[in-house]
């Protein structure tokens, strides 16, 4: 099919028919129209299954509980296209790399399990026993463990990712790279170093008693559109939102609710932010040091008028450490510093600082565009710095949010994916199951990417995700994958990652959130971790479209099976009843306990959270405070005159790498996805026009070119020297070595460039 390329502004709230109307459309694409909407009903609800899309909480008082990409994720999983044998005949690997992301996901649902053919490019059928033993031939012959690397995507469950992490910890390697690394490390590794918990401290329902919200670096009408529900029924009740965010984006100004049938059939919408703001990107860590500035002046403006501080002093002396010399490093930045970086006037800041202090709870909340720079994890302390001098956590509507992408992201962390685990659970895998596991810190994907380069990776195996087109630097990325031993995808449809094949390579399909799980004992269910640290079981009800799909589950225990044999667990028990995956998992993760009796409470159950609770795991044993310096520019390196800083960002037809559709509604963009937004200001002083080709080119320091070409400039709101564009496309942009300070998570917020006019002509046009 082709697709008419055109920029048209919207003009409509997010949300509302819209909406209503991008639901129907992807349900009947599916061509499974009956049971996807059967299935839409069960997303979110009681024993239903979970989203496969977000990690935002369920709310379990709407009819029903999914937005409008929540039912594109469920209907592009759960679709009745399939990407048979013959396709595999008919295409070559090298063919296949020269479609696009959105060709590859549209062909449908993978099937069999495939090995790669380097001698005809192909990949042709293999048996499932035949997979298993190739993957353990490679693994054995290993001259080391800690040459295999096992990357994790945000969907696995925590029984699929439990038993991962404690396969590959038995093999030898704590080598587990992750979609976390990429994404929202700076808020585990901040909030830990802050209040000793790497998660959220608030309850859904916080939502509904904040007086304040403030919204940092999100934009959740695309990418965790269930937000704004609970932004809009705070705003409703007279809480005010506050946004900072880079561009103007409509999901944070005014919505409607596809729930409310006026809303749908009449322009009618409600506003979300009372007051929205646009930094320079990185510079909302300036921003909140402002605020704090301002605040100051006014408490000791107050005080020498013989009144009360208007900080929490009685929460600070008593649960905080570190308040004066944090104060100190507030009073030693300069308002210069503060509204350069920030690129907010000081008038803008002590208005987001008067909101702030009119309100009794506050919630603040942030994604990726916080946590995607070299300084991430001081902006995540500066963010917790600010509720602790006001004692914005441990009380209802008040307390620290950050809203992570993938639907178990966060749950993955919690059951051990992480190169750097701590040592309670290392010891409580040790005593339980009586091997000695590992202790040394392994790679994180920048560093897997890195080893692989240079050979010192030779086997990948991947739980989910599409590392070729997530990771950065995808040149260098595609070399390192195509220089493993062996590459092994389990994979639900055809990604990029299958067409960056090691010198062998596999491809396990694998069954979705949405399909039913029979194993030995009967159905099976999984369950997963949101943004609230809630629990869910989620169960699947579809039909699998071939009987060679297998579960995650199941996969993982093959492979360990085929590699360990049954020495210190029966993997093949395990994957014939999750009940028992679920009784060690109980035995070697706090928060467990009675999992599986709980996992029939409705809406889930809590794990808790210390901080919340005011109690702080951190070598004070209080919250510490942060006075860290405003990074010195926020490029990272390179060239510090670049006269662009460009961010990467998703459109509204695509969820991660997964491209369901070439619009972007919101933003106006139709058919088309290479396009560059740019300032109308910046284009004028460039002597450009909107709908001109461009070049954009990495400003960097290693001597490598980095560049991609043929992209539309659109005008848009976004402040002057600021640029946004699409990933994957730009990830070339995005160098290897650019990474966040004690992360390694790429900086793809803060990518130098300078863009200049493309000779060459491209056709927008797509061809799926």
């Amino acid at each position: 099919m082709k697709f008419k390329t055109e920029i048209k502004p919207y003009t409509a709230a997010a949300g509302g028919w819209g909406s209503l109307e991008a639901t129907t459309r992807y349900v009947f694409d599916s061509k499974k129209v009956l049971s996807n909407l059967r299935n839409l009903m069960r997303v979110n609800k009681g024993r239903g299954f979970d989203c496969p899309g977000c990690a935002w909480g369920d709310d379990n008082h709407s009819t029903f509980s999914f937005c409008e990409n929540g039912a594109k994720a469920v209907s592009w999983e759960a679709t009745r296209k399939a990407v048979e044998l013959d396709f595999f005949a008919q295409h070559s690997v090298s063919k296949l790399r020269e479609q696009s992301d959105y060709f590859l996901e549209y062909q449908g649902r993978l099937t069999h399990p495939l090995r790669y053919n380097r001698t005809t490019d192909h990949y042709e059928p293999i048996g499932w026993d035949a997979a298993y033993s190739l993957i353990a031939s490679h693994l054995k012959g290993l001259k080391s463990p800690d040459e295999a690397d096992f990357y994790t995507s945000g969907r696995a469950s925590n029984e699929a990712s439990y038993l991962y992490q404690v396969f590959g910890r038995m093999f030898g390697t704590n080598n587990f790279p992750d979609c976390s690394n990429m994404c929202h490390e700076a808020s585990g590794v901040g909030l830990k170093q802050s209040i000793g918990v790497g998660k959220g401290t608030i309850h859904l329902d916080d939502f509904e008693k904040a007086d304040a919200i403030f919204v940092f670096g999100q934009n959740p009408g695309t990418n965790h559109p269930r937000m704004l529900h609970s932004l809009r029924h705070a705003a409703d009740r007279g809480a005010k939102v506050v946004s900072f965010n880079t561009l103007r984006e409509r999901g944070l100004e005014r919505f409607a609710d596809p729930q409310k049938p006026l809303e749908v059939v009449t322009t009618k919408s409600g506003r979300i932010s009372s007051a929205y703001y646009q930094p320079n990107l990185g510079g909302d860590m300036a921003a909140v040091r402002g605020m704090v500035k301002a605040l100051l002046e006014a408490d000791r403006d107050r005080i020498a008028s013989g009144q009360s501080t208007i900080f929490d002093a009685e929460f600070i002396a008593q649960n905080t450490a570190g308040v004066q010399e944090y104060l100190a490093a507030v009073d030693a930045t300069s308002w210069e510093k503060i509204t350069e970086q920030s690129g907010l006037s000081e008038a803008e800041i002590r208005e987001a600082a008067s909101i702030y202090v009119q309100a009794e709870r506050v919630i603040c909340t942030w994604a990726m565009g916080i946590t995607q720079h070299k300084h991430s994890v001081p902006t995540v302390r500066e963010i917790t710095n600010l509720q602790l001098l006001f004692g914005q956590l441990g009380k209802p509507g008040a307390g620290l949010c950050p809203v992570r992408g993938h639907s178990n992201v966060q749950g993955n962390r919690t059951m051990g994916i992480d190169e750097k685990a701590p040592k309670a659970l290392l010891d409580a895998m040790e005593s339980h199951f009586n091997f000695t596991p590992p202790r040394e810190p392994g790679h994180n994907t920048v560093e897997a990417l890195e080893a692989m380069l240079v050979g010192d990776a030779k086997v990948l195996i991947c739980l989910g995700g599409n590392l070729a087109a997530a990771a950065p630097d995808t040149l260098r990325t595609h070399r390192a994958l195509s220089n493993l031993d062996l590459s092994v995808q389990i994979s639900t449809k055809l990604n990029r990652s299958h067409l960056t094949p090691g010198r062998e390579a596999l491809i396990l399909p694998t069954l979705g959130r949405t399909e039913l799980d029979m194993q030995a004992t009967g159905s099976q269910f999984i369950t997963v971790e949101d943004s609230f640290s809630m629990v869910h079981a989620s169960e699947g009800v579809g039909i699998p479209l071939s009987p060679e799909q297998r579960s995650e589950t199941a996969i993982v225990c093959g492979i360990a099976n085929a590699v360990l044999g049954d020495k210190f667990l029966d993997w093949m028990a395990l994957a014939d009843d999750y009940n028992l995956i679920r009784d060690h998992i109980e035995a070697t993760i706090p928060g467990f306990k009675d999992f599986n009796a709980r996992c029939d409470i409705k809406g889930g159950f809590y794990l808790g959270n210390a901080a919340a609770e005011l109690n702080f795991n951190t070598p004070t044993a209080k919250a510490n405070f942060s006075a860290a310096r405003l990074p010195e520019q926020l490029i990272p390196q390179g060239n510090q005159d670049a006269p662009f800083t460009l961010q990467t960002l998703r459109s509204h037809d695509q969820y991660n790498t997964t491209i369901y559709g070439l619009d972007d509604r919101y933003r106006g963009v139709y058919g088309q996805r290479e396009v560059l937004f740019i300032h109308p200001q910046d284009l004028a002083d460039l002597g450009m026009q909107d709908g001109e080709l461009v070049e954009i080119e990495t400003l960097w320091t290693d001597g490598v070119e980095r560049k991609v070409t043929g992209f539309k400039l659109v005008s848009y709101d976004i402040p002057r020297g600021n640029l946004a564009a699409y990933y994957p496309e730009t990830n070339p942009l995005v160098p290897m070595s650019s990474f966040g300070d004690q992360t390694h998570t790429p900086t793809s917020k803060a990518i130098p460039v300078a863009i200049r006019r493309c000779e060459q002509k491209v056709d927008l046009q797509r061809i799926a």
